[in-house]
């Protein structure tokens, strides 16, 4: 009867401690997407404020500062923001920002009526009709109604094409005023190191008849950036072999920022989430320190280029070589159809462990294996020779890269499976 008892204290105590851990998840990724963070971009100082609360959190949990006193580590990026004024109207109607369309992120400041002159992609087929077009477009804006990609395109027709549409975007050398792409693809944005000679504006509205539109009116406020510095968070837990052997978690804060002063990238999925799994291990191992001294690296700067693992593999705050693994968290929210392990078929013995815990542990759906991709902020470790996985899980809400991955809608479903497993993982080294 004791035993029994004790057995029942024992599943009490850890579902209290899985509710809190849940809980406090939540709270993050709540936290990070909110608007006061302003998307954890660029501009309004977005990635300052994430940063800031990052920092906090480490220093909270009694973290070690990597670069001497401080947790940050600045460097310099350039950056196109769109800071103030965004609006689009085609025929005399406001288009709704982020749910109508986007403007490329490299797009310059623009105001203004303009003519519209509409083409579709036979237009673009030879470069003999995109400079007639471009000329008949001198003073106007070319709409291309790239809706429907006809099923008679061959590979090379549609190669011209792509090309074509480049050429539109960013050709310097072709003058007119700007493009308006008209998609039935989902609108999906980034953020860029570059300003253009011309604005793109990206449309998917299901009540929009491209061959209608004859004119735009838009207001749109850029701020090309070429010097802005901002911040890695670093910080360390020591561990209680004695040994220098380090293990890293990383994951990154920054997301796309504004798009105008009023509408926001949320950004829950991508990467508050992946930011709220690193958080969550910067709590747990506070409270049992882990076995290896324990390097916990928050990036900035991934979404424009890894530049924040750039940074840090250029500028390292702990010896490369004595890393024994890093895991990189990116995309941490859903896991319905599981996760998938990016560099799992080059440290293979790695990885079968990590699918064998999960089998154990009926804790995953499924462990799926990938090979090498540079796609996230563990690909510039792995070039210096660091054994590394970025995970990411599968399965549940689409958002991403657009102003719906918010906190509310991300269902967390197996962040709490995910982080036992990884935490097998990591007792196990």
């Amino acid at each position: 009867m004791k035993k029994l008892i004790l057995s029942a204290l024992l599943v009490s105590c850890s579902w209290g401690v899985f509710a809190q851990d849940m809980d406090y998840a939540r709270k993050i990724v709540k936290t990070l997407a909110s608007p006061a963070f302003k998307g954890r971009g660029y501009a309004e100082k977005g990635d300052q404020i994430a940063s800031a609360f990052i920092a906090g959190e480490f220093k909270k949990s009694g973290l070690l500062p990597l670069n001497g006193n401080a947790y940050f580590q600045d460097f310099d990026l350039s950056v196109n923001t769109f800071p103030g004024d965004v609006k689009v109207e085609l025929n005399g109607k406001r288009l709704t920002t982020g749910a109508d369309y986007l403007v490329e992120a490299s797009s310059p400041s623009i105001q203004g009526h303009f003519q519209v002159i509409t083409a579709d992609r036979t237009s673009l087929n030879s470069v003999e009709k995109v400079l007639a077009l471009v000329e008949k477009a001198k003073d106007a804006f070319i709409l291309l109604n790239d809706q429907v990609k006809p099923s008679e395109e061959g590979p090379e027709e549609r190669k011209i094409i792509s090309q074509a549409i480049e050429a539109l975007k960013y050709d310097e050398n072709l003058k007119f005023k700007g493009l308006i792409v008209c998609t039935a693809d989902k609108l999906t944005w980034t953020t860029l190191s570059f300003q253009t000679i011309r604005p793109v504006i990206v449309v998917n509205n299901k009540g929009l008849d491209p061959n209608s539109i004859q004119n735009i009116t838009l207001n749109i406020e850029s701020r090309f950036i070429p010097k802005y510095t901002t911040r890695n968070v670093v910080g360390m837990l020591k561990g209680t072999s004695g040994s220098d052997s380090t293990l890293v978690i990383s994951a990154h804060f920054d997301h796309l920022g504004l798009m105008g002063n009023k509408v926001y990238f949320p950004g829950a999925n991508d990467n508050a989430s992946g930011t709220a799994m690193l958080l969550s291990f910067v709590k747990e191992y506070a409270r049992h320190p882990p076995k290896y001294n324990t390097v916990f690296l928050a990036f900035s700067g991934e979404e424009i280029g890894l530049l924040g693992s750039k940074a840090f593999v250029e500028h390292p705050l702990t010896d490369l070589k004595k890393i024994k693994f890093l895991v990189n968290f990116d995309l941490a929210g859903t896991g319905e159809e599981g996760i998938k392990v990016v560099n799992g078929s080059i440290f293979k013995a790695q990885f079968n462990r990590l699918a064998k815990l999960n089998q154990q542990g009926h804790l995953l759906p499924k462990v799926e294996i990938r090979g090498a991709a540079c796609i996230s902020d563990h690909c510039l470790f792995y070039e210096k020779g660091v054994p590394s996985f970025f995970i990411y899980t599968q399965g549940g809400i689409k958002a991403y890269h657009d102003i719906y991955d918010r906190s509310e809608t991300l269902p967390l479903t197996e962040f709490a499976h995910y982080f036992q497993l990884i935490q097998r993982f990591f007792a196990g080294f």
